[in-house]
């Protein structure tokens, strides 16, 4: 298997930006691409910023910032990841979505090229079964913010490789991270034993247990957990949490995971959390308010 020198990665949200950040750092070429344009160019505004902290927080020298800055390029179409090397899907948590983007890959990539996925919860096999490559198929699912959290579950489906797991291996040593192997299950390691824990919190306040405050307070003072889990939520993003709950539930029939219906009715509201600017707290002010 070739060296990776040029990572494609799809999707400049923020996991994808996350990741195409901590590659250029580490010395990878990288190309981002999105559906919206103007994302990916908010994208290099946000890497932009995000390297000026490390740099005044001495975590980067100015010169790494300006050299890894200089290793990213947009990628307006696929068809211009045809010499990538690896190629990072990092697009919404939608299976079908998931499921395009790598059978229109399949058509563009040089067949040695390696892919990946950062799903936080949906099947490495059913999606690299989508691809012409499932030997050459893999789950590298970072953690939210990428470039402050240390780890990375890496996945392998039925068919991958001994050589595609060692090239991601090698990837993840590179970005000095640390791995967790995770088999091929519903929401892995972290979301399966995470988001059970969040979609309680939030049947805790739906049956009027407690209040958003008194719960997030007691899980911070009580567990000794740096953010309360329906602040979490709200970090992570309503949509997400509730499609990885969905996952769980599907992919494991057992009633424990089912979502709970307060979580559905905010996301039918469109209240996903810090991104929409309301959630379990209203972003609007100065300070967030619990809406509950």
């Amino acid at each position: 298997m070739g060296a990776i020198v040029t990572i494609g990665v799809v999707g400049a949200g923020q996991m994808g930006h996350g990741i195409a950040h901590v590659m250029a750092l580490a010395g990878y070429n990288v190309m981002l691409n999105d559906i919206d344009p103007d994302r990916v160019m908010a994208a290099v505004t946000s890497i932009e910023n995000n390297m000026g902290r490390q740099v005044a927080k001495g975590i980067i020298t100015q010169t790494a910032m300006t050299t890894a800055l200089a290793r990213i390029s947009r990628a307006e179409n696929f068809s211009m990841f045809a010499d990538c090397d690896l190629v990072i899907e990092s697009a919404t948590e939608n299976q079908a979505l998931k499921k395009k983007i790598f059978a229109e890959l399949s058509g563009i990539l040089k067949k040695e090229a390696l892919m990946a996925t950062n799903t936080s919860s949906i099947s490495i096999t059913g999606l690299a079964a989508s691809s012409d490559r499932p030997d050459r198929f893999i789950g590298l699912h970072f953690m939210n913010p990428v470039p402050m959290m240390q780890l990375v579950e890496i996945i392998r489906g039925i068919a991958t490789s001994k050589e595609t797991f060692e090239a991601a291996k090698a990837i993840v040593e590179r970005l000095n991270k640390t791995m967790a192997v995770s088999e091929d299950f519903p929401a892995f390691i972290v979301n399966r034993v995470l988001m059970p824990m969040l979609n309680e919190a939030i049947y805790t306040l739906y049956e009027g247990v407690g209040t958003v405050e008194a719960i997030d307070t007691g899980m911070k003072l009580g567990a000794n957990h740096p953010m309360g889990p329906l602040e979490l939520a709200d970090f992570i993003g309503l949509d997400t949490c509730l499609a990885i709950m969905q996952v769980l539930y599907e992919g494991l029939a057992d009633s424990k995971y089912r979502p709970c219906p307060l979580l559905v009715k905010y996301v039918e509201a469109g209240w996903l959390g810090r991104k929409t600017g309301r959630g379990f707290y209203d972003y609007s002010g100065a300070a967030p308010v619990p809406t509950r």
